[in-house]
């Protein structure tokens, strides 16, 4: 919550030594949240400057004394955190100087750490004279001391001496600030970056506040008003996030298909044309997809991701466009000369037919693989499209309804870009890239039950039309037997995350750090390991069919954290700290191959562990050895922490834990926009708002649940929407009550904004 700016560095990747820095771009929190639809373009590269490159907080109390004689100035150095490692063993050995006017003063150097604790009083004589006048800066800079050379830069704070004046003691934790070189813009030199950032703050109030806008959206699955209410105010960029966090409220509360059945069923009803049925980004259309994603990912994987792997493996060269085809892109061991275009197409025709029909089984063999939610969700709208297309013509509607949702906006997509749906870490290369762009075309063929084969410009496509068309009735067959389900074995009980506890979240090979009091060198310390992560468990093996299996409590983790590097002299170390039944703190320290999987395994265990009671709000980055800790140098192993732990930074997916207060405010923000619009159209406000905001307030305070409060000339719509129109009102009037407590919370002397 408290960051000040996001960087992004080029780096040019070295097989020997440290990577070097190319460029980099520094944009301030202010700058990213002036943007409402945040930033999107082209900036240029700037050099890195060792002064501005600061990070890291200063612990420390500032003293001003009146003597007989002089005043003076009384600095206790206390300790700092997360300073910018300035040596090439990852650490820097700092001290800190404390300056006012031409005096100063400063602490010992502490070697080998970024977390130093001094400890240390300092104290200058001052001037009466110019102290009398209120003018100048006290300075705190921290350094990092050199053998060789000029010492680092490491950061500072300024304090002016007014603010010494009102409040004679400051003490706390302050941010250090970079010297304030201005970063020289080289006119591109570097080269530059696209970037698409946007930050979305929000003040989450407590669950309380929320509730009457659940209870609201809750009744409309019934009622239908307060829905239909949000959809008209639903903007076309907001759609998909609305849609998002409708699937999950309604997934915690246990009534996800009735709200899918609802939009389903007014989809349906609206629609004359079978031939339209779904087609435009509706909400509806959004929930669906947005749903499958959250409840069939796992499921997705079980089916696609044997032929994914397989496909990326084989990297095959495959072209039927006439147009496209590169005979120099095809490897051919043969005596017989160059390769035709002919040959080129009649290899990938087969090549594509022996993916396809791969994909085809695994997908119609998978009914009971399937989510029963799903198959319950989409018996339902099965049932709707029969109902409403009920012509002999349209036989083939209520399976087109399924198939588009099912094959066009989840197996085909997940295909195109395997990487969106965390089917593998890196997107394909231009070479497999195509292969999977003509299966996924040939698998939206198929959700279409083959009805526009040979109808577009693509004939080039037609050796793939037999195998679509021949699968037209194990499609059918597998729908058919998809909705086979009884819909009492759905739970509606309320859920609070979306994976059932069994389920795999992730698993891979680790490598695991040796039990504690080992004095093996580093590089042998660490052993591969299989991980398993489940809601309930994070346990490991030495491989994946092993057996026997170590496993830690989900409930039982306290923190997950980065691992400095010269706490093993080894890169991408992360540590999971957890508490045993004694309650003693016990860490285990897990080796990643790269940056990307720490922080996907990071990111999986702290959302796994994110509603437990204990967490820490400390920890240390380094590891207790040689009888100290390596970050802080402190000999008690049952010292606090010395850095804040990260437990709420997690990287945003499908698997996301349900949060109910998050996403009421949401759907909050997004009818607060719309206020004015719904008041307009259902309630035909007067000028003056203000009496008749107040007329709705009485009516609302007469009879709490909002039933009656509104005349009972008023439709029902008319009643839901001023229903609605005081809940947002309450939940406006809470956010500004909130907001000036904090305010009156915060010192009146800000010295780092």
């Amino acid at each position: 919550m408290g960051f000040h700016s996001l960087s992004f560095l080029v780096m040019d990747e070295d097989t020997i030594g440290h990577d070097d820095v190319i460029g980099k771009i520094t944009l301030s929190k202010d700058a990213i949240g002036s943007q409402a639809k945040g930033i999107d373009s082209w900036l240029n590269l700037t050099r890195v400057d060792p002064d501005d490159d600061v990070q890291g907080e200063i612990h420390l109390s500032l003293q001003l004394l009146e003597g007989p004689k002089k005043p003076t100035l009384r600095c206790q150095i206390i300790e700092a955190r997360d300073l910018a490692p300035r040596d090439i063993s990852g650490t820097s050995d700092p001290f800190a100087r404390v300056i006012f006017n031409s005096r100063s003063a400063e602490t010992s150097i502490i070697k080998r750490t970024r977390f130093p604790h001094w400890g240390e009083t300092l104290e200058l004589e001052l001037d009466s004279e110019g102290l009398s006048e209120q003018q100048g800066t006290v300075t705190v800079e921290v350094w990092d001391w050199d053998m060789v050379g000029k010492n680092d830069f490491l950061g500072k704070v300024e304090f002016p001496v007014a603010c010494l004046h009102k409040t004679p003691l400051l003490e706390g934790w302050f941010r250090l600030l970079p010297l304030g070189n201005n970063e020289v813009d080289v006119g591109g030199k570097l080269g530059a970056l696209r970037l698409k950032v946007r930050l979305v703050e929000d003040r989450i109030l407590p669950s309380m506040y929320y509730q009457p806008l659940i209870d609201l959206l809750v009744e409309s699955v019934e009622d239908s008003s307060a829905l239909t209410m949000l959809e008209e105010v639903t903007t076309v960029e907001s759609r998909q996030d609305v849609a998002m966090t409708l699937v999950k409220i309604y997934l915690g509360q246990g009534l996800v298909v009735p709200f899918l059945d609802y939009l389903n069923t007014r989809e349906v009803n609206h629609t004359t044309d079978p031939n339209t049925l779904f087609r435009s980004n509706s909400l509806a259309s959004k929930a669906m997809e947005q749903f499958m994603k959250a409840v069939g990912m796992l499921y997705l994987h079980e089916v696609l991701k044997p032929i994914i792997n397989r496909i990326f493996d084989e990297r095959k060269y495959i072209e039927l466009d006439p147009c496209k085809i590169d005979l120099n892109r095809s490897r051919r061991i043969s005596f017989k000369g160059a390769v035709s275009e002919a040959e080129v197409r009649d290899n990938s025709a087969e090549m594509l037919q022996g993916y396809l029909t791969s994909i085809i089984e695994s997908i119609v063999s998978s009914v009971d693989q399937c989510p029963s939610v799903m198959r319950v969700a989409f018996k339902q709208l099965h049932k709707r499209v029969e109902e409403q297309f009920t012509e002999p013509e349209n036989e083939d509607v209520k399976y087109l309804a399924i198939s588009g949702f099912f094959f066009l906006r989840f197996f085909a997509p997940a295909i195109l870009t395997p990487k969106l749906f965390h089917l593998r870490d890196q997107h394909a290369d231009t070479r497999t890239s195509r292969t999977l762009l003509l299966l996924a075309k040939a698998l939206q063929s198929v959700g279409n039950l083959g009805l526009q084969l040979g109808h577009g410009k693509e004939q080039w496509m037609a050796p793939l039309h037999p195998i679509i068309l021949r699968s037209v009735a194990c499609v059918k067959d597998f729908l058919d037997k998809l909705i086979d389900i009884d819909h009492d074995t759905v739970s509606e009980v309320p859920q609070r995350a979306i994976l059932l506890p069994s389920v795999i979240v992730k698993e891979g090979y680790l490598h695991k750090h040796k039990a504690e009091g080992t004095q093996l060198l580093s590089r042998f310390a660490f052993k591969k390991r299989y991980f398993w992560l489940t809601s309930e468990t994070l346990s490991y093996a030495k491989t994946s069919e092993w057996q026997v299996r170590s496993s830690i409590p989900v409930r039982c983790v306290c923190a997950v954290e980065r691992v400095d590097e010269n706490a093993f002299q080894q890169q991408n170390v992360m540590q999971v700290i957890s508490q045993n039944n004694d309650g003693q703190l016990q860490t285990m320290y897990i080796q990643c191959k790269n940056v990307n999987e720490l922080n996907q395994w990071l990111s999986a265990i702290r959302k796994a562990s994110i509603y437990n009671e204990r967490m820490l709000p400390s920890f240390h980055p380094g590891a207790h050895r040689s009888g100290k800790w390596t970050c802080c140098l402190q000999a008690d192993r049952a010292v606090p922490g010395c850095s804040r732990t990260h437990s709420a930074v997690t990287l945003g997916d499908w698997s996301d834990p349900l949060d109910p207060d998050v996403e009421t405010q949401m759907i909050f923000k997004q009818l607060l926009q719309g206020r004015d619009k719904l008041r307009k159209k259902y309630l035909e406000m007067p000028d003056d708002d203000q009496t008749s905001n107040k007329e709705i307030r009485i009516n609302s305070d007469v009879n709490p649940d909002g039933a009656e409060s509104i005349p009972q000339l008023m439709k029902t719509g008319q009643s839901v929407a001023a229903r609605l129109l005081v809940v947002i009102e309450d939940l406006e009037q809470a956010h500004v009550t909130f907001q000036h407590r904090e305010k009156e919370d915060t010192p009146s002397v800000i010295l780092n904004p």
